[in-house]
């Protein structure tokens, strides 16, 4: 007997079996445990993705409730009825809501947790219970607009809305930059520039810099309105004349006679024009500034009195040695709005020019829907109601003083809109 075991333990005929055999319940053991994680996570993500959808649906009920949760509940089961993408039911006693404290940033918060409990197939053989799955998700209302003294209106993802560039100098510590582009880089600021804002905000992304002095990031933000959209000048109240308008016409006697819309609009160089209060039209020229122009309640409109969607319109160019001293008519058509352009100038690669200097002070809005504006100005000592509306906003020049932009909310009286703050839901956490 001892050598018939002998010879046995000396055979190595069958070891590769032997082997295989006395590793088979690992190999089950990893495929089962393998199979069990897998069908956890799946578990794990639809749990997570119908809590996510559930809190955002909450504050959605809370934010047209005014802040009220008497149906958060309601709401929260009408949508895990609807996304909850599991065959099995949550676990008795979920979902759980819990409704953290508003903050200065977030408010109307939904947190919701979601829980099942279901044997994993591999698992249920070594376990006296089945595991419970957990999900949380907390949304809330958050800021995403505001009261915006630079709002671009450029939709392209392939352009920029704002650019900060240079050694420029922006203060507006009670506004927001807002960038209505969907670009990975929606607003910018670069070189050597300084921009102090309450918040840049953009539909697309936006990339820290050193250059920003904000009070938030806002990226992938809705767009924002255009605040003057409903502004179209009308061919009838345009009196035209084919002459243009100069630093050398008498204006006053054109006024008087009826003549409201020139050809073009011209001031040479250390030259300079005073324009009674009104509308100024354009009728397809240019408006150039080289020396300076003053008037107290006037808009200059850049249309054509042809009503042809091709009409010609012109731009705006005032170079860095001109003063512009301009404040918008505070009711009527163009309340608020010193400089417009009809919205029909659509060349995205033309661009109008404001490159004042330190006199220079612009009461309104700068309307350019449908083109660029290039901002240069050097700036002037006081907060100034200014309001930059156009295609994309760049900023430029050697500012040795801050542009400064007062808080839109106290430029009522010179009819600049205000109140253009806007919130959007958000997971938080």
């Amino acid at each position: 007997m001892v050598g018939f075991i002998k010879r046995i333990l000396r055979d190595r005929r069958g070891n590769t079996l032997a082997i295989a055999a006395a590793c088979l319940p690992l190999v089950v053991g990893a495929a089962g445990l393998a199979t069990d994680t897998i069908q956890w996570t799946l578990w794990k993500r639809q749990l997570q993705r119908a809590a996510d959808s559930a809190a955002i649906a909450g504050v959605y009920d809370r934010s047209s409730s005014s802040g009220s949760t008497s149906t958060v509940s309601s709401t929260v089961s009408h949508d895990l009825t609807l996304n909850l993408h599991t065959w099995m039911g949550v676990k008795t006693g979920y979902p759980q809501l819990s409704y953290p404290a508003d903050t200065a940033v977030l408010k109307y918060q939904v947190q919701v947790s979601l829980a099942v409990q279901q044997p994993l197939p591999f698992s249920s053989l070594f376990m006296s219970s089945a595991p419970t799955i957990i999900a949380n998700a907390t949304a809330a209302s958050v800021p995403a607009g505001g009261d915006a003294c630079v709002q671009a209106l450029e939709t392209s993802a392939s352009k920029w809305g704002i650019n900060n560039n240079g050694n420029t100098s922006i203060y507006m510590p009670d506004c927001v930059m807002y960038s209505n582009s969907p670009s990975t880089n929606s607003a910018q600021a670069g070189g050597s520039s300084d921009v102090v804002a309450e918040a840049v905000a953009g539909v697309g992304g936006i990339q820290q810099s050193n250059n920003w002095h904000v009070g938030a990031y806002r990226p992938y933000s809705p767009p924002l309105s255009d605040p003057f959209a409903d502004v179209t000048p009308s061919p009838s109240d345009m009196h035209c004349t084919n002459a243009a308008l100069t630093d050398d016409t008498n204006v006053a006697a054109a006024s008087s006679g009826g003549t409201n819309c020139w050809s073009s609009l011209t001031v040479g160089s250390n030259k300079s024009l005073t324009l009674p209060a009104g509308t100024y039209y354009i009728n397809g020229g240019d408006a150039t500034i080289r020396g300076n122009i003053s008037c107290t309640g006037c808009t200059i409109v850049l249309t054509n009195q042809s009503t042809a969607s091709n009409a010609s319109i012109g731009q705006f160019s005032a170079n860095a040695q001109s003063n512009i001293n301009l404040s918008a008519p505070t009711s009527g058509t163009f309340k608020g709005i010193a400089i417009y352009q009809d919205r029909r100038a659509q060349d995205s690669n033309q661009t109008n020019k404001v490159n004042g200097g330190n006199a220079s002070i612009i009461t309104g809005a700068l309307y350019f829907p449908g083109q660029q504006l290039d901002y240069n100005g050097n700036g002037t000592t006081d907060a100034q109601c200014t309001m930059i509306v156009a295609r994309r906003v760049y900023f430029n020049g050697n500012s040795g003083v801050s542009n400064k932009f007062k808080k839109l909310a106290d430029c009522g009286a010179e009819g600049l809109p205000s109140g253009g703050a806007t919130r959007m839901v958000r997971l938080v956490a």
